[in-house]
């Protein structure tokens, strides 16, 4: 209640009555609260408590209102580190003016931390476990992390802000990331203010893990100002640069060599080596001379500057090891933009080669930023992109490949993410190192299962032992342990101990490399995911490149690894995105290569090898992936045509315009492409032959529904392979699935337009004459499959006695109609409705109608001479259990049959009539009238039609009764 209060009083309060509240107990206890409501399930009023602030800051015209709230909760300090998150959505609400104020408290806060104006507190908890030596130091490198997360946060708000103010905040970050004052000068204004406690290397590291983050939000930073250019660049969706199109990462770069040049005011946290140094005015020389170039390549200049900045940029975090990478990008940069050089040596790979090499080592890195521009210049350069260039990219996604190279990838990232720990919030690291020493846990204790089974077969430490009791005469010896001397076992003691210390250090070292080889998979498999953005990126920039068809086997093996083994959520997340790469991105795409003409040979042997692997496969969604890329082939070289043979079959349509079934047959023939039809058919048969001639196959027949559906020229080629399978399939199921692939060739329109009119009447004569030798074969019905196998040859008789009728057909249907009426004499034909339905609608083309079904008569209720069941309903006392009858004994029924029971019923009494339905009805025929009122739905004093219909068909069964026989 009183936080609630605090917060609702904010709007109400004098700009000399703010600091008052905002510094009383209250606030302390808020304080208190926010920091004890961090574990789960407890409740929390920080969200309650934003919600007033925000709507105090989003209502308040006083700028100095405005700065005394923000500073009152920045003031509100646990240990030195602020309650209020760093990220805070309040801040958008500030007007120009306060966060300009705001802004230079928080600088001034960083330089020189004032704690008498703050409301610091410790918690009762914090108090127990303090173990801190320097506790003013702690609380300073506290506060000023809070302190540049927060001025990071303020250029990622959604407030209106100005370039100087986060070219401010920028410059800050930067020089107290990687620079240190030596001498003020006006020329640097960073350098007027000096800390009163100086930065030590944690505090620099801190500040340089958050200005990378930096990095990220200026890249994607829109363009700000309210000048009619920025609103166009805005509309345009321009992200990253300022209003006069300059990027801020080269702003950020033109800062640092300024800084570098003032040797005598700064000088740098890790100072550059004379190599360092002449690499970084290299790179300068180079972002000047990329400015010059023409506009023409202005993407990929502005991809390569991207490039140059952000690898500049790490200079100042990692020098050695950007070193080297920078050179390199330097050197290749120079040869693709300069058209005059040739390559001198033909060992020395290409410029592409050498940017996919850095690209990669750039992806290696724990850095949503490098990720991002990596993709981003991968995309400028897929147009360059040799064979080898891409082959370095698929190696990486190769598992059969060597890891070498990868476990040196393995190696550097996680000393990044080392390095990146250690600026991260100490509560979010202590959770986050509990987390990792639990599942640790875990893992060692699994490990130490093993470990014991292992132990108690590891001889070599058996002997070891052995041997030390030897020596000390504990074992085999005839002295008893009363004549050993202490020495002798103090010694004893220390060998056994020094012994089984050095057994725990071993078992301890196989599960450190178990632990690290689990850790360097899974930061693999990392990259790897990484990796695959490039690919895709490929397949959506270049569809139409013959590079393509290389992506198609290493991705197919990809998913053939993951697949096989024991996945995990990671295995699994990869897996499924490679999959969707390949069935979306390449299988599905719109646009491919059209131009393989130089290329057809290794395309059929490649389409050839898909298949016969698909059907080779014993795991069926392996092989559907294995089919779908020799479907894309087939479309690919079917999409393809020689420029003679186009113009030849564009001739031969023109003369042919007249005769129609010699056109189709040109159409057929002139869709082909470069597509080998013999050989490609012969390859399919195979597969299909395959598929239904054994009894195991990983080939479905969604696969050649695909294939017949997507490509109807296969339809003809296929078709006697299909009406054989009828009778030929291995076993019910195989017959089935021809006919449902013969269905839909026959339902295919080009099929008919590539056959004559007797060859098409022939192919439906054979297919009607197969069904009926395969439904002779049918003799029982007990196992689903012999329904199913039933059904589909039904729905496929069906088409054909349909076809058979309209297109006037000699077709023999004779012995079909005996086989079809044998078959409904099987036993347990009429179990399936479905089977019953689609039977009589054959057997109805065929000219028999099907029987009507006779009613079956109902059984009367009771026999003749039997009295009829009384139900009790529910909740009622029976007639003999009520007051009035509980003394009389109930009443015999007489011998004489139903009459003597609806006269024993009607004598009982109006107040057993409601008890029973029957009782009842059975009075009402009697004479006696019913105690309550019968209710109609007509007008009253009239039974309605159905009434009048049921009383008739009662009667008519009491003459057909006959009276019971008397004993």
């Amino acid at each position: 209640m009183c936080y609630r209060l605090l917060g609702s009083a904010l709007p109400l309060l004098s700009l000399d009555q703010l600091p008052i509240v905002l510094r009383g107990e209250v606030m302390r206890h808020y304080g208190e609260h926010v920091v004890s409501a961090q574990l789960p399930d407890r409740f929390k009023f920080a969200p309650e408590m934003e919600t007033y602030v925000d709507s105090f800051l989003e209502g308040c015209d006083d700028p100095e209102k405005q700065l005394a709230v923000m500073v009152g909760f920045s003031t509100l300090t646990n240990q030195g580190y602020p309650v209020v998150p760093s990220f805070w959505k309040v801040v958008k609400h500030l007007q120009p003016e306060t966060l300009l104020k705001y802004v230079n408290w928080l600088k001034r806060m960083f330089l020189r931390p004032d704690f008498d104006c703050c409301l610091d507190f410790t918690t009762s908890r914090q108090k127990q476990n303090q173990e801190k030596a320097n506790l003013t130091q702690h609380r300073v490198l506290r506060l000023r992390k809070w302190i540049i997360a927060r001025l990071v946060s303020i250029i990622d708000s959604q407030g209106k802000k100005e370039e100087d103010l986060v070219m401010d905040i920028v410059r800050f970050c930067f020089f107290h990331a990687f620079f240190e004052t030596k001498k003020p000068t006006s020329e640097i204004p960073e350098t007027e203010s000096l800390p009163s406690v100086p930065l030590d290397g944690q505090s620099h590291s801190t500040v340089a893990n958050l200005f990378f983050s930096l990095l990220q939000i200026l890249n994607n930073l829109p363009v700000l100002g309210d000048t009619a250019e920025a609103a166009a660049l805005r509309e345009k969706h321009v992200h990253g640069v300022t209003a006069d199109r300059s990027l801020w990462l080269y702003l950020i770069l033109q800062y640092a060599s300024t800084l570098l040049s003032h040797g005598k005011h700064v000088k740098a946290v890790t100072p550059f080596t004379a190599e360092q140094r002449a690499a970084w005015d290299r790179m300068l020389q180079s972002l000047e001379n990329l400015q010059k170039k023409d506009k023409s390549h202005n993407m990929e200049i502005v991809a390569f500057q991207h490039l140059l900045l952000l690898v500049g940029i790490h200079l100042f975090k990692t020098p050695a090891e950007t070193l080297d990478l920078l050179n390199d990008l330097l050197n290749c940069i120079e040869r693709a933009f300069d058209k005059k050089s040739k390559k001198a040596d033909d060992e020395e790979p290409e410029w592409v080669e050498v940017i996919v090499e850095i690209l990669l080592s750039l992806l290696s890195q724990p850095s949503l930023l490098m990720r991002r521009v990596s993709k981003s210049v991968f995309g400028r350069i897929c147009p360059y992109m040799s064979k080898k260039a891409l082959h370095l990219i698929l190696d990486v996604l190769d598992p059969e490949q060597d890891q070498d190279e990868e476990c040196a990838v393995v190696v550097m990232e996680e000393t990044d993410k080392k390095k990146k720990s250690s600026g991260a919030n100490m509560d979010e690291e202590e959770s986050a190192d509990s987390s990792d020493d639990n599942s640790s846990a875990e893992d060692g204790e699994e490990d130490s299962e093993d470990e014991n089974n292992t132990d108690d077969v590891d001889e070599n430490f058996r002997n070891q032992l052995m041997n030390v009791l030897q020596a000390g005469n504990a074992l085999g010896g005839d002295q008893s342990d009363d004549d050993v001397d202490d020495e002798t076992m103090l010694a004893l003691d220390e060998n056994i101990s020094a012994l089984f210390a050095e057994q725990q250090k071993r078992i301890q070292a196989k599960k450190d490399e178990k632990e690290k080889m689990r850790k360097e998979k899974i930061l693999r498999r990392d990259f790897k995911i990484k990796v695959l953005d490039l690919v895709e990126v490929f397949l959506a920039k270049q569809p139409e490149s013959p590079l393509v068809f290389d992506i198609i086997e290493a991705l197919l093996l990809v998913i053939e690894q993951s697949m096989s083994s024991d996945a995990d959520k990671q295995e699994q997340d990869f897996l499924q995105k490679t999959a969707d790469i390949f069935k979306n991105r390449l299988c599905r795409a719109k646009q491919y290569c059209k131009s393989v003409g130089d290329h057809q040979a290794d395309l059929h042997a490649q389409l050839e090898s898909l298949v016969k692997r698909a059907s080779k496969h014993t795991d069926s969604p392996v092989a559907l992936y294995y089919f779908s890329a020799s479907l894309y082939l087939f479309k690919v070289l079917k999409g393809n045509m020689a420029r003679e043979e186009a113009a030849t079959l564009s001739s031969s349509k023109k003369k042919q315009k007249n005769n129609k079934e010699n056109s189709a047959q040109t159409d057929q023939l002139s869709d082909t492409g470069l597509l080998d039809l013999k050989r490609v058919t012969t390859v399919y048969q195979e597969a299909l032959s395959g598929f239904l001639t054994k009894r195991k196959s990983a080939l479905t027949a969604a696969m050649f529904l695909d294939l017949l559906a997507r490509f109807p020229v296969m339809c003809k080629p296929l078709i006697g392979t299909l009406v054989k399978s009828i009778t030929a399939g291995a076993r019910q199921h195989q017959q089935a699935q021809a006919c449902v692939l013969l269905q839909k060739a026959l339902q295919t329109r080009d099929l008919k337009l590539s056959m004559t009119e007797e060859e098409w009447g022939e192919l439906i004569k054979e297919s009607t004459s197969q069904i009926t030798e395969s439904l002779k074969a049918v003799n029982q019905f007990k196992v689903k499959v012999d329904q199913e196998k039933v059904i589909k040859c039904l729905e496929l008789l069906n088409f054909l006695i349909k076809t058979a009728n309209q297109q006037k057909l000699t077709v023999e249907l004779a012995e079909l109609s005996r086989v079809l009426q044998a078959l409904s004499q099987q036993e347990g034909f009429g179990k399936s409705g479905r089977l019953s339905n689609l039977y009589w609608n054959v057997m109805n083309l065929l000219g028999f109608a099907r029987p009507k079904r006779e009613k079956a008569e109902p059984q009367p209720e009771h026999a003749p001479g039997a009295e009829p069941l009384k139900r009790k309903k529910k909740g009622f006392l029976p007639a003999s259990k009520k007051r009035k009858n509980r003394k009389k004994a109930p009443a015999e029924p007489p011998e004489g049959g139903a009459e003597s029971s609806k006269e024993a019923g009607a004598a009982g009494g109006e107040a057993a009539a409601h008890n029973s339905r029957k009782r009842k009805g059975a009075a009402g025929k009697a004479g006696g009238e019913s105690p309550w009122p019968k209710k109609a739905k007509g007008s009253p004093g009239k039974e309605t039609p159905g009434k009048q219909g049921k009383a008739r068909r009662k009667k008519k069964k009491k003459a057909k009764q006959t009276p019971a026989p008397t004993a």
